[in-house]
């Protein structure tokens, strides 16, 4: 292909581009076809088919495992409404029905065990009953059916492992049909885990179902849940996409050193934000492994981050990488230690050391603008809370009825103006093959 002496953008970075393009346009679609899809509400003949568990249970903090048995004296327990008001959901996913959890209902701070109760009257008919269990539990759960366990989220007990909760589904005996029991659901919170004023327990109640009825539910709720993280898994891919076009050009770039450490913070970021999407979707991550890596994951992206804007300019400055890696250690011990002050003093002295970069590549960086906001993304998605909480911005938008975090948002607009920013670094064959002349020459 003939290229003029004009352009400065040679035939393979032209192609690259146009790749970025219509990949983010697809993957745009893609995304926006799924949370419509799970966003939707659940099909009105399957819910009049079936019962919402809403009302009132019986409850009691503590736990015995004989609270399971259905000849349980529980005329003494609480009694906690699970009616769920008209529209309401939770404040991450979208899922329906919400209602608060214990510590809205007189047990502020409590954590632990805590049972629920409630006597169910199973139709009669020759069909097969499933429970669709609670699909919001703080933090893990197992049902129980006239004190025979049904399953459950996680695994209790002595040595609890609590996983996060997602659509469940359990049958109920074949002879229940036409029968009355109890149902009792024991719940278990995490006793180091943070909660909000109405945490704690179920957020959502059960719902009985006859077969095939339950299927096409059960359906539903996990379409809303993929749904619900489906820019967790995408953007990571994503990612790591962008992390192999680095490496791939890398010999050609003349920001080898930035490639390499982008690289290593893509690497980073995409491992933190892929691990919401597999705590939602799989029990392959108990939730405390998975608080541990969020509290300390991103102290080495920081920063792999600061390190490789450093070496966006000309040449990097050792003081920059000599701050990054004392405010890593820093944050490492606030993490560890959970100390709120010391994490707090790191992460505002990261976001200085980000505006010193920033006003570095003002002065002397090339493709400014490009890389300010580019710089300016990635530094947002990291200290959203002290850059975008103090102006107001929401933490969480819901379109089509499905949670998208201000942070996904960001990422959706850093990843492809990276992609930009490395191709448009790559110099051109043309201005290539001039420069090897012109060396020739003298």
């Amino acid at each position: 292909m003939v290229t003029t002496a004009a352009t400065s953008i040679d035939a393979t970075q032209r192609k690259l581009i146009a790749g970025i393009v219509i990949t983010t346009l697809l993957t745009f679609a893609i995304v926006i076809a799924d949370l419509a899809m799970g966003g939707r509400p659940d099909p009105p003949t399957l819910r009049a088919a079936a019962t919402l568990l809403d009302g009132a249970w019986r409850f009691h903090t503590g736990d015995d495992p004989h609270w399971a048995a259905p000849d349980t004296d529980d005329n003494d327990w609480e009694t906690i409404d699970m009616t769920a008001l008209p529209g309401s959901h939770d404040g991450d996913v979208g899922l329906p029905d919400y209602v608060g959890g214990w510590m809205a209902h007189g047990h502020s701070g409590y954590r632990g065990y805590a049972w629920y109760r409630r006597a169910l009257a199973v139709p009669a008919g020759h069909a097969s009953w499933d429970i669709l269990g609670p699909t919001l539990v703080e933090n893990g759960y197992e049902l129980y059916w006239n004190g025979q366990l049904l399953g459950g989220s996680g695994r209790l007990g002595a040595a609890p492992r609590v996983v996060g909760t997602r659509p469940l589904r359990f049958a109920l005996p074949a002879d229940a049909a036409g029968t009355r029991g109890v149902l009792a659901v024991r719940a278990y919170m995490l006793p180091g885990s943070g909660a909000s004023a109405d945490g704690g327990g179920m957020h959502s109640a059960p719902i009985l179902a006859p077969r095939p009825i339950s299927d096409g539910l059960h359906r539903a709720q996990w379409a809303r849940t993929i749904a619900g993280y489906i820019v967790d898994a995408i953007e990571p891919i994503a990612m790591l996409a962008l992390m192999g076009l680095a490496l791939a050009y890398r010999s050609r770039s003349n920001h080898k050193g930035f490639l390499i450490f982008a690289s290593i913070a893509l690497a980073l970021t995409a491992s933190r934000r892929l691990n919401n999407a597999i705590v939602a979707w799989t029990d392959l991550q108990d939730l405390t492994t998975y608080a541990w890596l969020a509290s300390v994951m991103w102290v080495p992206a920081v920063a792999a981050w600061a390190l490789a804007w450093n070496r966006w300019c000309p040449q990097p400055w050792r003081g920059i990488d000599v701050s990054a890696a004392v405010l890593a250690v820093a944050a490492t011990i606030g993490a560890v230690t959970h100390a709120a002050s010391l994490t707090r003093g790191s992460r505002l002295g990261s976001i200085g050391l980000f505006v010193v970069i920033g006003a570095r590549i003002v002065h002397s960086g090339p493709m400014r603008t490009l890389s300010l906001v580019t710089l300016a993304s990635i530094l947002a998605a990291l200290f959203g809370g002290e850059l975008l909480d103090t102006i107001g911005v929401p933490g969480i938008w819901f379109p089509f009825g499905i949670g998208v975090s201000r942070t996904q948002y960001i990422y959706a607009m850093a990843v492809p103006l990276l992609a930009f920013l490395i191709v448009l670094a790559l110099p051109s064959k043309e201005n290539t093959s001039k420069g090897d002349a012109a060396m020739l020459r003298s």
